[in-house]
């Protein structure tokens, strides 16, 4: 067999390719998005964004009701979004193989929380894998399927940011092409979920874990590596890399199947030990139902409950030892989180500060807006929640305070939960003023497609979603669409929407700067005529990356090899100082 080196994403990807999956439909989110935009090498499998993770698995529900083996990806907290129809599949099953990826961000590398989607695998009832490295990756992807049909239940696969990310070796298998046609086949008894037929599934789902419980431990999966004999570990996931890196003597339990657990492993496993070791990122799941088994463990009493493990971490935590920095990188220079140069939200989030607007603000590359010297968003919970927290702050507060709150919603992010908000905020009377910052791409997890880029994750044409249209659709009287580049008529048009006592929209069109088939027009670097400069640092307040402050001459810079010549800071400059090359100064 070939073998190669593959991030756990792209082995999950080759995973659902060798098991013969057909369908696979996922929402961008990392660490999950490379999922998708892997799968797409494989012809066999039809691959596509959704504007929500509801959607992306009530697609791959569809695929699997139709006979097909269908994957479905999102990040940890996507998995929220997917609860509704995920915890009623619970229920129905299956008729093609279904996993479910979750790829959870201990850390919080690019994350609002720091959740445990382990625990969707309890609270659904749904078996969940967990690999190791991405050769399990792609094994267990494999394994899933099999076992989504065995048991007739969905299956969850989780990843974490380290197996998502890194790369080890994979061995490649061949496609099953042995698998049963899809076709349609009606039975709705276990289909429609009406109370008296969720009834007697909720049987079938209870009795389907303790029927794994028994027999996931004698599954391979689930093993045994005997150490020294000294003492045991039981642990799962990367914490796995950790433990056999700082106990490479002990006894380790290596749990594969996260949930249910093998009760009877572990009970002949843990009856060798006097000292038992639970080592795992997170919650303590595993330490915690042990416990409920009557076994006494070591495990968050010693290990933190934030943040990623790490050998570091493990050894200091386990024996209190002191341990130099894991960090070898060279000392180097701060670089703070910033929107791009060129980046056509910087001008909006700039007139809001101005305004001083009290931003509900949203989930998107645009949350920078955030971060000083822009400093222009006061709330962030989650995607969508920017309309609804306006409407709702909206409610308490006098007319003249009202006029300050503005939320702000990108275009993929608006089409993902922002709609209903709208509808919500029209619907009630609302006099909110509502931004979507529309740059036709789902910027912040490395541009992907969505309904408004016109394109679909295979690069095909389609049609391209008028948000005009759609938010005159839900009731909004007042749309105003302008280019935020334009900074005069931003700053115009934010101040006149702000002060009307009802629902206003404000769509800026500019597309993503690093998105070339949408900026063909090549635009001329500006510099600093460093004359008319007088130090003011009016321009500093963009946050730019392209402008720099000489402190030695008290004067801006710019830096013509990433300046994209948006002429934003031109329109700052009260002195005429920013000029195109090859205009007189």
């Amino acid at each position: 067999m070939k073998k190669i080196l593959l991030s756990g994403n792209e082995a999950i990807a080759r995973g659902a390719y060798e098991a013969g999956a057909l369908v696979a439909c996922a929402y961008p989110g990392t660490p999950s998005t490379e999922i998708l935009e892997n799968i797409t090498q494989y012809k066999e499998i039809d691959a596509s964004w959704a504007p929500n993770e509801k959607v992306a698995l009530e697609v791959g529900i569809g695929a699997c009701f139709g006979g097909a083996r269908s994957l479905v990806a999102m990040k940890h907290v996507g998995v929220n979004v997917a609860a509704d129809p995920l915890f009623t599949l619970s229920y129905t099953g299956v008729r093609g193989g279904l996993v479910l990826v979750t790829a959870d961000d201990p850390e919080l590398h690019s994350s609002q929380n720091e959740q445990d989607n382990r625990n969707f695998a309890k609270f659904a009832k749904v078996p969940m894998f967990e690999p190791a490295d991405s050769q399990e990756a792609l094994e267990y992807t494999k394994l899933g399927f099999e076992v989504s049909e065995q048991f007739d239940t969905p299956v969850f696969l989780r990843s974490t940011t380290r197996i998502s990310h890194s790369k080890s070796a994979v061995s490649l298998g061949e496609r099953r092409t042995d698998l049963p046609e899809p076709k349609l086949e009606r039975n709705p008894a276990k289909l429609v979920m009406l109370p008296g037929n969720a009834r007697k599934r909720h049987i079938d789902v209870e009795k389907r874990i303790i029927d794994m419980e028994d027999w996931s431990s004698s599954q391979p999966f689930n093993r045994i590596e005997k150490g020294a004999g000294e003492i045991g570990v039981i642990t799962a996931g990367v914490s796995y890399q950790y433990v056999k890196e700082v106990l490479p003597d002990a006894d380790v339990l290596k749990i594969g199947l996260v949930y249910p657990l093998p009760k009877k492993l572990i009970r002949e496993f843990a009856a060798q030990y006097s000292q038992l070791y639970v080592v795992e990122e997170l919650d303590p799941f595993i330490e915690e139902q042990i416990r409920a088994m009557g076994i006494e463990v070591t495990g968050k009493d010693k290990l933190s409950l934030c943040g990623e493990l790490t050998p570091g971490r493990l050894k200091k935590g386990l024996f209190g030892e002191a341990v130099p920095s894991e960090d070898c990188s060279p000392e180097l220079p701060q670089r703070p989180p910033n929107m791009c140069p060129g980046c056509s939200h910087r001008g909006v989030f700039m007139e809001l500060n101005r305004a001083k607007a009290y931003v509900t603000g949203d989930i998107g590359c645009y949350t920078l807006g955030f971060m000083p010297p822009l400093s222009a968003m006061d709330t962030c919970v989650c995607m969508g929640a920017s309309i609804g927290n306006a409407t709702g702050i909206c409610k308490v507060l006098s007319p003249e305070e009202q006029q300050k709150v503005v939320a702000v919603i990108g275009d993929s992010t608006f089409l993902h939960t922002g709609i209903n908000g709208l509808m919500d905020m029209v619907y009630n009377k609302s006099a909110a003023t509502v931004i979507i910052l529309d740059n036709r791409i789902t910027a912040m997890t490395g541009r992907q497609e969505n309904p408004t880029s016109g394109f679909t994750l295979t690069e095909l044409e389609t049609y391209r979603v008028d948000l005009e249209q759609l938010c005159r659709a839900v009731g909004v009287e007042h749309i105003r669409v302008i280019d935020p580049y334009n900074i005069a008529l931003t700053r115009k048009t934010i101040r006149e929407e702000m002060a009307r006592p009802e629902v206003s929209v404000i769509i800026t069109t500019r597309p993503c700067m690093l998105v070339p088939r949408d900026n063909l027009e090549r635009r001329t670097p500006l510099f600093v005529d460093q004359d008319k400069c007088t130090g003011c640092q009016a321009c500093m307040r963009l946050g730019c990356p392209a402008i720099n402050w000489d402190a030695v001459n008290k004067k801006s810079n710019i830096d013509k090899i990433i300046c994209t010549g948006c002429k934003v800071c031109q329109q700052t400059c009260g002195f005429g100082a920013f000029l195109e090359y090859g205009e007189q100064s």
